[in-house]
């Protein structure tokens, strides 16, 4: 068959574009009745159907649902909320176009319809190399903190840091990337032009100005309750990866986490006090197996990041001098005790089990670096440089 000519398939794209921004208003997010019919036919067909009552009953759709989609129909004026959306310098996005993230493909039925977008940069190049750092409301100083520090050392890696913008744990997130000249996409449970919490509003504004704010919901929509657990499950879709920063164990945060695992994405952890309940959350999914146990930037970025990249560092305490002895050194070390009346040759001798001389040679060596001294015939450890101890060896 000839293709279409360009004409004709700008007006096919903007009119399903209208009629999925309709949609979004009609239903509420995630609707699978609404995501199996646009697997079948296009937005325009589906709300004709609707509209002309001819809507197939094998689609699952029961007479007071459809009924209740008629009557709100006529209501509905997608052409204004996308000029509203524009005017914010915005726009709406569906898939097929170049800036739909195909990862969230793997929602199934229940993926997006389109989103709303305000900020300039790509989503889709965005989300390629983005980590979600999620957690409580009502977090404590310490979770704060370590959201921010996560957030900020991810951000200079390179990392988009996702979260829904709440208080808590996601505005530390947020606050964290922003710090470091990073980016940060907000997920929203309201239209992009609703400021919620209100108390957010000044951070919300910044994420708009210097990342992405992205949402399901037409422009001036509220929040309630069921779009906050909704909303997460783009969050666990968009990103690589989805990162616990306290949660107590009903915490919205964890329905993320979940959504993360069950798409197969990486779910990590942060510990906190065991005798906090704010972390009772992110400790049971770590004991159950379902979250990575994370403790800073490097950890995160090598679960999330290329094959071979990203590789974290091992963590190791200092290197004390007395680590870079020689075994036989070493075992010299430690047989020579710390009183004042120190011990003989021939007892150190019998005790590690090598000849006389090479004791002798072997402490000699040690009194050179500053570990042990000679007191008479017997040889005893430096005051403050116990057996067990380090520091700089004593200078020539």
């Amino acid at each position: 068959m000839p293709e279409e000519p360009p004409a004709r398939q700008d007006a096919a794209t903007t009119a399903e574009r209208r009629a999925r921004a309709a949609l979004c208003r009609l239903t509420e997010p995630g609707d699978a009745a609404i995501g199996r019919w646009l697997t079948t036919v296009s937005a325009t067909t589906l709300i004709e159907a609707i509209r002309g009552q001819t809507v197939p009953g094998f689609l699952d759709l029961d007479a007071t649902r459809l009924a209740g989609y008629q009557a709100r129909l006529p209501l509905l004026d997608p052409d204004r909320d996308l000029e509203r959306v524009r005017t914010l310098g915005g726009r709406f996005i569906i898939p097929g176009d170049s800036e739909w993230p195909s990862q969230l493909d793997d929602l199934g039925d229940s993926r997006p319809l389109g989103l709303w977008i305000r900020g300039t940069g790509s989503l889709r190049l965005l989300a390629l190399r983005s980590v979600s750092v999620v957690g409580a409301r009502a977090c404590t100083s310490y979770g704060a903190h370590v959201a921010g520090e996560l957030a900020a050392q991810l951000a200079e890696r390179g990392w988009v840091i996702v979260s829904g913008a709440a208080y808590g744990i996601d505005a530390a997130a947020h606050r964290g990337a922003l710090a470091v000249g990073g980016i940060t996409v907000g997920i929203l449970a309201c239209g992009v032009d609703v400021a919620y919490p209100q108390g957010n509003s000044e951070l919300i504004s910044r994420i708009a100005a210097q990342g992405l704010l992205v949402s399901e919901l037409a422009p001036g929509e509220h929040p309630n309750r069921f779009r906050f657990v909704l909303r997460n499950r783009v969050i666990a879709a968009l990103t690589r990866g989805t990162v616990v920063v306290e949660a107590a164990l009903r915490s919205g945060a964890l329905s993320t986490a979940r959504r993360a695992r069950d798409l197969n994405r990486h779910t990590m952890g942060v510990a906190g006090p065991v005798t906090s309940e704010l972390s009772a959350g992110v400790h049971a999914l770590i004991r159950s197996g379902a979250a990575t146990l994370v403790t800073d930037a490097a950890e995160v970025a090598e679960l999330v990041g290329a094959i071979g990249d990203d590789l974290a560092p091992r963590h190791s305490g200092p290197v004390l001098p007395r680590d870079l002895l020689e075994p036989a050194v070493a075992r010299v070390l430690e047989a020579v005790p710390a009183t004042a009346a120190g011990a003989p040759v021939e007892r150190l001798a019998r005790q590690v089990g090598l000849s006389g001389d090479e004791v002798l040679q072997r402490l000699y060596e040690l009194g050179s670096l500053g570990f042990v001294e000679r007191c008479g015939a017997h040889w005893r450890v430096v005051r403050g440089r116990g057996g067990a101890a380090g520091g700089s060896p004593r200078s020539a």
